[in-house]
Order: structure tokens, then sequence, then C-alpha cells
């Protein structure tokens, strides 16, 4: 698939620059964090910046799939939970990290696993802002039609970009 016209491609540097931006507003909040949980896969690079800027040294994957052909949303298929230890007192004191929030719905499933956990993405859709409590840039209406996966690069050389509809309500 070629980029349309309205693609906002997201280069590593200022993915790099957003993710840590993030981990700025995270500090300004003024809270001890005992871990970090990373959403998988988008949430790997953006919690390893998070990490070394807060100085965060306990980190955990939940792996849930929903994007199966990187072009639709799917079933939501919860592939790894969230270790025991950090699913007491119901995530309080946890970070939980992504790269975007679109519909909302993987941040849901692990927010029913963590309730008191505090979620942040770099980049979040309309439709998925109410469930994240820090982020780089929100409300992506209007200039986001495409979302990179992998940000573009993929060693198959093939085009990685999943099509996101904005306005869409589903």
């Amino acid at each position: 698939m070629s980029l349309p016209d309205k693609a906002f491609p997201v280069s590593w540097d200022q993915f790099h620059r957003d993710a840590r931006a993030l981990a700025w507003r995270i500090a300004g909040l003024d809270r001890e964090w005992r871990a970090i949980v990373a959403i998988t896969r988008g949430g790997l690079v953006p919690a390893a910046i998070i990490c070394r800027e807060l100085g965060i040294r306990l980190i955990e994957t939940v792996c849930i799939a929903s994007y199966h052909d990187y072009t639709s949303q799917g079933e939501m298929q919860v592939l790894k939970g969230i270790g025991a230890s950090l699913l007491e007192n119901q995530g309080e004191g946890v970070i939980v990290v992504d790269d975007l929030t679109d519909t909302g719905k993987t941040a849901a499933i692990v927010r029913e696993m963590m309730p008191r956990a505090h979620f942040a993405t770099v980049y979040a859709k309309p439709k998925g802002r109410p469930l994240i409590d820090t982020l780089r840039h929100g409300g992506l209406t209007g200039y986001l039609d495409l979302f990179p996966m992998g940000y573009g690069l993929h060693l198959s050389g093939a085009d990685c970009w999943r099509k996101t509809r904005l306005n869409e309500t589903k």
C-alpha cells in the first residue's frame, strides 16, 4: 500500500522525542512508580525510553493481539498476562505504556486487569483518549489517516502502514 497525501509518517527520531516528552509529563506527576507494563508490541519502545528517563527498573509486558493482518482490528486475544505481583493493589504504582490508543479496546482489557494503574500513550485518537491518563499527543483528528506499524520500517521491505479511519464510530 502506498502512502496517501494525508499520511502522518513518524520517524524514529520524532517517536523518540515524543516518548521522552511523555516521560517528562509522567515525571511531573511527582509519584512513586514501582514498575512499567508495556503493551506489546507497540509499547515496547516507548516503555524502554520511559524506564530510562524515570529510573524504573522493573519492566513487564502484557501481550494482546488485535491487528492480525496489519490493516484492521480483529478479535482481541490476550497472549500473555501480567505477573501476579504487579496485579496486587489493582496495579497501583504501575505505568501501563503503549504507542497509540486507537479505539481503546486494548487499553480497556488491560484496565480491567489493573484498574488503579496509570495509563500512558505517546499518541491517542479521540475514541481511545478517555482511557488514557497521560499522553504526548491527543486528539489525532483530521490529519492522521495512517499509523505506522513498526514506524514504516520492516525487514521484508514491505509497506507497513495500518489504515485507520479517524471518524469511525464502531
